[in-house]
């Protein structure tokens, strides 16, 4: 039973920016006795700290059982950005098969100073939060919707490794389950939620991320993702449009989205869904018919076990809170890749 020390980075604001590899893409941490989720051969060497570390030495005690222990040294790299992203081919097909040489990276325009880690990411646990639109703008598809997320979790979540919780807003937001790998609680939740008021989309995005996603407790790298059921029109928000895509992407949350709009018209709430799912490397849907709901549904789960993921050391790294923009692109012709935009840099 050795010691553990957990190291938190946080802005002015009080926002947590290192909590794992994978949900932050900012930091490891790395406990020589046991180093975390093996990103790193450097960061596994209790001789070796890195540029741009901070080390704590955990002091023995001879006054303890542990004393024989040997000291545990914890490594911390600001500078180690991951990135989760997907790649499809001309017909919107999902490529799995392809290496790290297959990509270009750039952030913040330039290309990494060093890839620590590439692979494709078809099980990582899933960390999601279902957002459904309650104003009475979405009224005539509301049940049908509701029983399409229902679905959607029984097929999806996986019990004591993925968990989920159902928000639903409209003036206001409303946690109706809090995070449970429970479906039939989640069930509960969607069933819970009542149809009326106007609509505070941007307030729901941002609640979401900030309150319960950015905050979650984590060991392990997760895939955090919001599904978004609305019409994209907001009324009610408190937050404007930019704030609520900021969070997500300070969250490393991505926004899929399905309009509930079925006009067959491309309105402006629709052009608000595509960009809160672009920013943040998600994708957006337009069921036209009740059956493309699940449809829609359906190819969410197939996304959410078909990427890849990115490690890398950015070239010419600042710990200064600003706004890096990520770019990845394919080589092989034909091959689109989709992937969050960018990432805002921790400040110390």
């Amino acid at each position: 039973m050795g010691s553990v020390l957990r190291v938190k980075i946080l802005d002015k604001r009080g926002t947590n920016y290192i909590q794992s590899v994978i949900c932050r893409g900012l930091a490891i941490l790395a406990i020589s006795a046991a180093p975390l989720f093996g990103q790193s051969e450097l960061a596994q060497s209790k001789s070796f700290i890195p540029p741009n570390t901070a080390s704590v030495s955990l002091p023995s005690s001879e006054s303890t059982p542990e004393a024989d222990q040997p000291v545990t040294t914890i490594t911390k790299r600001v500078d180690e950005v991951t990135v989760l992203f997907t790649a499809t081919d001309k017909h919107g097909k999902f490529v799995r098969d392809l290496g790290e040489d297959d990509f270009a990276i750039r952030d913040d325009h330039k290309p990494p100073q060093a890839v620590v880690n590439f692979g494709s990411q078809t099980n990582l646990p899933l960390e999601l939060g279902l957002l459904i639109d309650t104003s009475g703008s979405v009224h005539a598809r509301f049940d049908f919707e509701q029983e399409a997320a229902v679905s959607f979790l029984q097929h999806t979540l996986r019990v004591n490794y993925d968990k989920a919780f159902v928000m639903g807003f409209n003036t206001h937001s409303q946690v109706t389950q809090g995070f449970t790998d429970n479906v039939s609680l989640l069930a509960s939740g969607v069933h819970h939620l009542q149809n009326r008021g106007g609509t505070a989309l941007y307030d729901a995005v941002y609640k979401a991320c900030h309150d319960i996603l950015i905050k979650a407790d984590d060991n392990r790298p997760v895939r955090r993702a919001i599904i978004l059921v609305s019409d994209g029109e907001d009324n009610q928000s408190d937050v404007s449009r930019s704030q609520a895509i900021e969070m997500a992407q300070r969250a490393q949350v991505i926004i899929y989205a399905i309009s509930t709009d079925d006009s067959g018209l491309i309105l402006r709430g629709d052009k608000v869904l595509q960009q809160l799912a672009d920013a943040t490397g998600g994708r957006a849907f337009f069921p036209y018919k009740m059956k493309d709901v699940k449809n829609s549904f359906a190819a969410i789960e197939d996304e959410l076990r078909s990427q890849y993921v990115v490690s890398y050391h950015p070239a010419d790294f600042d710990a200064d809170g600003r706004y890096r923009p990520i770019e990845i692109t394919a080589l092989k012709k034909d091959v689109q890749v989709r992937a969050r935009r960018g990432y805002y840099a921790p400040q110390q």
